[in-house]
């Protein structure tokens, strides 16, 4: 129940998912799978652009990389609750570890450190927005065969990256790493292989570590 309230920007982002990725010119076959094997919105669109936009594999791969690299942080967290799994338990949290799974499930182990089988808090979170997943994708693909092209649905890719982008405006370090990141775009725009991906990427999180260093000696 926990993970309910997080599951309501899931459906229409899944919707919006299926609908660009066939408007993209993806077939229903490949646009499905990539969120049964990959499970993670954001990087399926930006995969699903860069891959009809004519992009290097180098530059698809490093780019899903960077926008999951969060997730070596979130094992990292979790990691002291979930050590003691055998493999196969682990893998398959990993699979379904999601941001919102991340965030109710973590609060409810550090509430229930003493509970021997709360891992499958982390089971049924990451299960229930996986499902709702799959299905708001599958209605988005049936909607993108019957939506015309003129009305340019691909455009909701950059508006669902702005939104996502929108609510870290309000804290100056977060908009300071926005900037740079999106000046080093538009300098780097015109290179090969659409590489200003990830140099705008890596400079910004070669910018993020640098505030946060900075403003962990400051606290202290």
């Amino acid at each position: 129940m926990d993970v309910i309230p997080l599951t309501i920007p899931v459906i229409p982002f899944g919707i919006i998912y299926g609908v660009v990725g066939v408007e993209l010119g993806l077939s229903p076959l490949v646009t499905f799978a990539m969120s049964f094997l990959i499970f993670a919105g954001s990087s399926q669109i930006a995969f699903a652009q860069l891959y009809t936009a004519g992009a290097s594999p180098l530059v698809m791969i490093s780019s899903v990389l960077a926008i999951n690299s969060r997730h070596f942080l979130y094992s990292a967290v979790l990691a002291q609750y979930l050590n003691k799994l055998n493999l196969y338990w682990k893998i398959l949290l990993s699979y379904l570890m999601t941001d919102q799974a991340f965030s109710v499930s973590l609060s409810y182990f550090k509430k229930n450190q003493k509970k021997t089988f709360s891992h499958y808090h982390m089971l049924g979170s990451g299960f229930t927005l996986w499902l709702l997943w799959q299905i708001s994708t599958l209605l988005g693909i049936v909607l993108g065969n019957v939506i015309p092209e003129a009305l340019g649905l691909e455009f909701a890719i950059p508006l669902t990256f702005l939104s996502l982008i929108i609510a870290e405006l309000k804290k100056y370090d977060h908009l300071l790493i926005i900037i740079i990141s999106g000046a080093i775009s538009l300098v780097t725009y015109n290179f090969p292989l659409k590489v200003y991906i990830i140099l705008s990427a890596f400079v910004g999180l070669v910018a993020a570590f640098i505030l946060t260093t900075k403003y962990k000696k400051i606290s202290e």
